[in-house]
Formats: C-alpha cells, sequence, structure tokens
C-alpha cells in the first residue's frame, strides 16, 4: 500500500510501467474530442516519448495515431493499455489486454475494478487503478 491508502497504485509498480514497460500505449476512449481528459492524457504520453494508439469504437485518428476500434484490432504488439472507461466496462478491457500480451494495464482516476485488477496481476502483468500517468510523471521527476 502506498502513503496515501492505495494498494493498487504503488510507487515501483507506477516508475515500472513509466519507465521499463515499453512505449507503445493503448489508449481505450480516446476519441478527438479534445474536451475530454483522455485527449490532454494521451498529448503527455506522447510528450514523453510514449506512442499512443486510440481505441474507440469510432476508430478515429488522434494526435496523427491511427485508432482502431477494439484492442484485438490494433495489428502490432501494445506494451500498456490505458483505460478511460467507466469502472463497469474496466474489468472487459483489463480482460482484453491480457488476451492481446499486453504488459500492464493502467486504469484512470476513478476507474477501479478490484477484481480485474486481481485477474490481471495473476495473469503476469503489471496494474494501477485509479490513478493519472500525467500526474505521476511529474513525480517521477520527468519532464513532460
Amino acid at each position: 500500500m502506498n502513503a496515501d491508502g492505495n494498494a493498487y497504485a504503488d510507487h515501483a509498480t507506477i516508475r515500472r510501467i513509466l519507465q521499463d514497460t515499453g512505449d507503445t500505449w493503448a489508449v481505450v476512449g480516446l476519441s478527438d474530442n479534445s474536451s475530454r481528459a483522455a485527449w490532454g492524457v494521451a498529448q503527455v504520453l506522447q510528450r514523453f516519448g510514449k506512442r499512443v494508439v486510440p481505441v474507440h469504437p469510432k476508430a478515429e485518428t488522434v494526435h496523427g495515431e491511427q485508432g482502431y476500434a477494439s484492442l484485438a484490432d490494433i495489428p502490432f504488439p501494445v506494451d500498456v493499455v490505458d483505460v478511460f472507461v467507466n469502472s463497469e466496462l474496466a474489468g472487459a478491457v483489463a480482460d482484453e489486454a491480457v488476451a492481446v500480451g499486453a504488459k500492464a494495464v493502467w486504469f484512470q482516476l476513478g476507474v477501479v475494478d478490484r477484481e480485474a485488477c486481481g485477474r490481471t496481476r495473476a495473469a503476469g502483468l503489471d496494474m494501477v487503478m485509479d490513478r493519472c500517468p500525467a500526474i505521476e510523471i511529474p513525480r517521477l521527476g520527468a519532464r513532460a
């Protein structure tokens, strides 16, 4: 458990995902709507050197990257799956991340599914819940 009581967002896991897990991040829920949090977070991830892959039913191109309707539609390996969907839908996305061979799953602020976290970790993936990489990157001392 970390200092603020979140057992699902320990600093070592956050650091490992952001620095060591890989640079291809599928952002589930990312559309071309610039007023949505996913749009801004994806922009920060790109500034931090990550390749952002939009995953949204509309499969829109966002920040210069081709979008896909689902994780299964992405024709190349994905390192991290960043989840911007309601908690009720997040577990299914985590299961898809395991199925496509992702290395880590990141549930955004307010997205919590403890059972999905347990399944994901049991499958050998790193998992963070209820955190935002755009907030955590500066905490690591990185420039985004």
